[in-house]
């Protein structure tokens, strides 16, 4: 932090006051990166810290002691953000907002292969500037109230009462899982609710509740089952509605069914209690059970072809029933056109329209019943092996599949 951004002579009196700014830096300057995440480009944030402890230290004389360190350090955090607004106003550049940022998205980490996401910048959005100011120092900066108190220029009692009610906005604005949301990122002030809507918490919190049993079972289930465990923690993300989601994942035009996706290691599904009118609050809680299981299996082998992946993961999360699935394909049975394992690696939306789901969980419900659990557990890691596993080639195989499923 002292010699290798400076080229001027450094004296011994000089030196002893930067060594021990070292462990000011190094205790301070994830909290001012996190800050400057909230308010600039993330991309310019390592840069703008390293300004900041730059000046302070330069600076660190004319400090007088009367007032806290970090708030002192702050301050300059605070001017150089002005100046980096300045600087992109006069290239005619937006300065960053902060409720677009998708890591501030509320966190809930309940079991050690998933971490489920809330997102949260909608309603942030709808607080004042003053108070999503507020809510980041506390919540997305960590700093304590009195150290809020000196930031924002507010007496301490004062900077409680907004947060109080900054957090009982975002509440109603999270609507559903308004009480759980702020569970998670709440813990200086308790928020009680004395009105009428006692009995709705509950029922709300009993939802959120039964998505986190769902996947706790199912996850630990799943990942014995298929005899691998997950190469990293996943990010489950929970948008308020399907226009959201589609948005969020790029796909504003989206058909009604499209309620989950996977990238990389974060599952974005859209929230049970919003489901959108092709989907139930239950189908939405199996939903996120075969995103997880279709991740689960790509992590196993990425080559995995979809009709493994999407048939495994229907099979386990038992989203469709058996009622529906024959209902729904019994005329491509009898008309006799059934995809072919080709044709189920399909990735565009004619996927739903050939019964892609569908068949892709028959042909798995098949090797399960004819060939067991070890045999699809090879044909994940070997998918082209059919002579191996099945003893049969590749069209054997399909026409012994086209036989059980016409019965």
């Amino acid at each position: 932090m002292s010699g290798a951004h400076d080229n001027t002579p450094v004296y011994p009196d000089e030196q002893d006051r930067i060594t021990s700014f070292d462990h000011t830096y190094e205790q301070y300057r994830e909290r001012i990166r996190k800050y400057f995440a909230l308010k600039v480009n993330p991309m310019a944030a390592d840069d703008l810290t390293q300004q900041v402890f730059l000046k302070a230290v330069e600076n660190f004389h004319r400090f007088k002691g009367n007032s806290n360190l970090f708030t002192w350090i702050f301050k300059i955090a605070q001017n150089t953000v002005k100046n980096e607004y300045r600087r992109l106003s006069r290239q005619k550049e937006s300065p960053f907002d902060f409720t677009d940022y998708e890591s501030q998205s509320i966190s809930l980490e309940f079991t050690k292969h998933v971490d489920i996401r809330i997102d949260i910048s909608s309603a942030l959005r709808k607080l004042s500037e003053i108070d999503q100011e507020i809510i980041a120092l506390r919540f997305f900066v960590d700093c304590t109230l009195s150290e809020i108190s000196k930031i924002v220029g507010m007496r301490e009692s004062a900077v409680k009462n907004r947060l109080y009610r900054a957090l009982e906005k975002l509440r109603k604005e999270l609507k559903e899982w308004g009480d759980i949301a702020i569970m998670s990122i709440q813990d200086m002030i308790s928020i009680v609710n004395k009105g009428d809507s006692q009995g709705t918490n509950e029922r709300l919190n009993k939802v959120h509740q039964d998505l986190f049993d769902e996947l706790k079972i199912s996850v630990e289930r799943v990942t014995s089952k298929y005899n691998h465990q997950p190469s990293q923690k996943i990010v489950i993300e929970i948008y308020p509605d399907l226009q959201a989601f589609h948005h969020a994942v790029g796909e504003p035009g989206a058909p009604g069914w499209f309620m989950g996706t996977y990238e990389g290691h974060i599952l974005k599904i859209v929230s049970p209690l919003n489901p959108g009118p092709d989907h139930t609050y239950e189908s939405i809680l199996k939903g996120a059970v075969h995103l997880f299981t279709m991740w689960l299996i790509e992590d196993i082998n990425p080559s995995a072809p979809k009709w493994i992946r999407q048939g495994i993961g229907g099979y386990e999360a038992k989203q469709m029933t058996k009622d529906y699935i024959k209902s729904s394909t019994e005329d491509a049975i009898r008309n006799l056109a059934i995809p072919s394992f080709d044709d189920l690696d399909n990735d565009t939306w004619d996927f739903e329209t050939m019964k892609g789901f569908q068949f892709s969980y028959m042909m798995v419900e098949f090797v399960m019943d004819r060939y067991g659990i070890d045999a699809l557990n090879k044909v994940i890691r070997n998918p082209h092996d059919f002579e191996g596993i099945f003893q049969c080639t590749k069209p054997e195989l399909y026409k012994q599949w086209v036989e059980y499923i016409k019965l």
